[in-house]
């Protein structure tokens, strides 16, 4: 049992937390909405008023905040100065590689171990504690975390150095939106040229255009019950999110002097998405943007 600081109790953050007080870890929540720590309370974590109250005394923190200056000003502000040598630090937020390996300096100077530790598999993950880490930092670190990060997810993979996570998980992410767009155009056009939804899942599904975003999370409703697309796009990975990976993506391509025309594209059509009032909505349902609906 370990006392582990759990600061950013959002959708993902909160069923992540409470599947560590789940596993009889001590939890202490810090969130900025007090409805959010409450949940976690509920889930058998413990409240602290601030983030750096949440961390004083723990030996584990684990964070799942918004963007990197969210990250860079909690750790900066709230983590590092309270905390002592030694301690492990675990940050589950998606953000860009910088700020992921200017904070795990800042750490490695304060004398402790970090590792970036992004995620996939959205809040049904999350929740039933499927999640797959892509974790970037040392091989010390990395053996000290995975013990928690087990009891979070199913899959976790060292990447490599620290921020590496990040870039696999952006990387992972730019396949996911260029696949989903090409799913998406595909079905369309089946359905202009007269071929039912059903039969072109049956063709595509067993034949060389077959991808996650088909099999999983096919953007039309009917051929796989459990996505979003039978559910009015009620979001699992909001469109926001993915706009969100996307444009990080392309940050990380412009700095590395990577080319990622499809990225690009995809980015902009998520843009286009997000700004007609749907960034709530399941990425899935950009479907309906390239139907014209």
């Amino acid at each position: 049992m370990a006392k582990i600081a759990f600061i950013g109790l959002g959708n993902m953050g909160g069923p992540m937390a409470a599947n560590l007080a789940k596993a009889q870890h001590h939890v202490t929540a810090f969130d900025l909405s007090d409805a959010a720590v409450k949940a976690a309370v509920d889930k058998g974590a413990h409240k602290a008023a601030t983030a750096a109250e949440a961390v004083k005394g723990a030996e584990i923190v684990v964070t799942m905040l918004p963007a990197g200056k969210h990250v860079r000003e909690v750790y900066e502000k709230d983590v590092l100065p309270n905390v002592a040598k030694g301690t492990l630090l675990i940050d589950c937020s998606t953000i860009d590689v910088d700020s992921a390996r200017h904070v795990a300096v800042l750490a490695e100077k304060a004398g402790m171990e970090m590792v970036d530790a992004p995620v996939s598999g959205g809040v049904g993950g999350a929740t039933a504690g499927t999640l797959t880490f892509m974790v970037g930092g040392g091989d010390g670190a990395f053996g000290k975390a995975r013990p928690i990060l087990e009891k979070m997810g199913k899959n976790i993979v060292h990447a490599g150095a620290s921020g590496n996570g990040q870039a696999a998980k952006i990387c992972n992410n730019m396949i996911l939106g260029v696949s989903m767009v090409a799913v998406s155009e595909a079905f369309m056009l089946a359905k202009r040229l007269g071929l039912d939804a059903q039969k072109m899942f049956d063709v595509v599904s067993t034949s060389s255009g077959s991808c996650w975003a088909l099999t999983s999370y096919c953007p039309v409703p009917g051929p796989v019950p459990a996505s979003p697309a039978n559910r009015d796009y009620q979001a699992g990975f909001t469109a926001a999110m993915m706009l969100k990976d996307l444009m990080l993506a392309q940050q990380a391509a412009n700095a590395a002097g990577a080319s990622t025309p499809l990225g690009a594209e995809a980015a902009q059509l998520f843009n286009m998405f997000v700004n007609s009032g749907n960034s709530a909505k399941d990425f899935s349902g950009i479907i309906r943007m390239l139907d014209g609906k």
